[in-house]
């Protein structure tokens, strides 16, 4: 049975060897957020990189959603008023987090007790709602997909892939 594969419109950034797919319409800020994403400082063990910008290519492995670049678009990342740069990358991470960018009045103060999830490649994978714009959002992605990342620790086995 061929691994389920999918190329979704988002920006992969990583923390470490766990990552979160920005999701949101073109112009939403998921380059940008991406962006000052790279610029926090982090342990080795934790380094923000770039997966991939624009276009992600999702494929579950196992029972674990693996994100990575399109072969066009690896190390490249658009930044606005500059054009399209090169960046240091990541080949693949595991993807744990899904964040949509909404508008401020779309964020919930609290998350629900059950987080929602969405289904990229097969997969379930939690899904978050944040405003791209705040100062404080690219560390609340960070601390996000730590947690997000040691849920899945916890859970085990009780991951799965379609």
């Amino acid at each position: 049975m061929q691994p389920s594969c999918e190329f979704v419109h988002g920006t992969a950034v990583a923390f470490g060897r766990h990552a979160v797919l920005l999701r949101g319409p073109s112009g939403a800020g998921k380059s940008d957020l991406a962006l000052r994403c790279l610029g926090l400082a982090g342990s080795p063990l934790e380094e923000p990189r770039l997966v991939a910008d624009d276009q992600v290519v999702l494929r579950a492995q196992g029972a674990v959603p693996i994100a990575s670049p399109p072969e066009r678009l690896k190390g490249l990342l658009e930044v606005r008023g500059l054009g399209i740069m090169p960046v240091e990358y990541l080949a693949n991470a595991e993807l744990v987090l899904v964040c949509d960018l909404v508008d401020e009045a779309e964020v919930p103060r609290m998350p629900a007790e059950i987080p929602p999830s969405a289904e990229l490649a097969g997969c379930l994978v939690p899904l978050m709602r944040l405003a791209a714009f705040h100062a404080s959002t690219p560390l609340k992605l960070r601390l996000a997909v730590a947690h997000a990342a040691a849920n899945l620790r916890k859970a085990g086995q009780d991951r799965t892939c379609a």
